[in-house]
């Protein structure tokens, strides 16, 4: 087992950092922070971060086949111009709660945005209950609802050979498996695949590695857990310096490195002292494992 290392990447914390998605042709780390309304990118060449500020809340970005963007802004998918900064508004879900907003999303691989909702939050992970959906955006630009009483919508994937999707609804506390139709994008015959224990918290980003095993980021559990999708077991937890661990991604040169954002709001000032690292981004080396390059939107 080669040994496992995280260090910190980032200098500024984020009050919800989110979404991380490695640009290969940037070289850089793309992220957002929710709460802070920004989109931002952290070379890995210059070890620098840009950001850009947008209107709303910024729960997801992904790469664009044509160039450049997509992210979920408010309750809104839109398309991101990065040099240009210029966002621009693609469609709108949930037009009749004005309460909601987008959380986490991720194109599928056929070049789908996957994206869910979730209620207003009255602090950090306490909502108004079974008030998001989870939809898909079409590479056409049209949005089909596949189903709603949902949370906290956050974590998706697919599995290797594009069967099954993979999603959490954080307050269930459960990773939840999806019979998935690559042709039509339709998902179906759901069942829990992973039940979260008590120290592990709650369920929220999470990405795949090349075997075929599922990567969670346990928000409050201070860690991220690998799970074995055929078993429904845990294989590995790696822990971090900070609680509010919010998503993972692979990257790097050949997607050997962990990226994983975390969050800081909803800490008062004594747990901050003892967690300065909080709201940065981290990444972890010598997992022995690769993950899966980011699908680009279609559209």
């Amino acid at each position: 087992m080669s040994s496992i290392k995280t260090e910190c990447i980032t200098n500024e914390g984020n009050r919800i950092g989110e979404s991380p998605v490695w640009d290969e042709k940037e070289s850089s780390l793309l992220y957002v922070d929710i709460t802070g309304r920004k989109v931002c990118r952290w070379s890995s060449v210059s070890k620098q971060v840009q950001a850009i500020s947008v209107d709303a809340t910024v729960s997801s970005v992904a790469l664009r086949k044509s160039g450049d963007y997509v992210i979920t802004l408010g309750t809104k998918f839109a398309t991101l111009k990065w040099k240009e900064q210029v966002v621009s508004t693609i469609t709108q879900v949930d037009k009749d709660k004005p309460n909601t907003r987008f959380n986490d999303g991720k194109v599928d691989p056929a070049g789908r945005y996957f994206a869910g909702t979730m209620g207003e939050e009255i602090q950090p992970a306490v909502v108004e209950r079974k008030q998001g959906a989870l939809y898909t955006l079409f590479s056409d630009h049209s949005v089909v609802k596949h189903f709603d009483q949902v949370d906290i919508s956050n974590g998706l994937d697919w599995s290797l050979d594009h069967k099954t999707f993979f999603y959490v609804d954080s307050l269930s506390y459960s990773v939840d498996a999806f019979d998935y139709d690559l042709q039509t994008g339709k998902i179906g015959n759901r069942r829990s695949m992973y039940k979260l224990e008590k120290e592990e918290s709650i369920p929220d980003g999470m990405c795949i590695d090349t075997e075929g095993k599922l990567w969670v980021a346990c928000y409050d559990g201070g860690r991220v857990i690998r799970l074995d999708p055929e078993t429904g077991k845990r294989l590995q937890t790696v822990k971090l310096p900070v609680d509010k661990t919010t998503s993972c991604c692979f990257g790097g040169k050949d997607y050997s490195e962990m990226y994983v954002t975390s969050a800081s709001d909803g800490m008062d000032k004594e747990h901050l002292a003892r967690q300065p690292q909080a709201g940065r981004i981290f990444k972890i080396t010598g997992l022995g494992v690769k993950g899966v390059p980011p699908y680009p939107f279609a559209g």
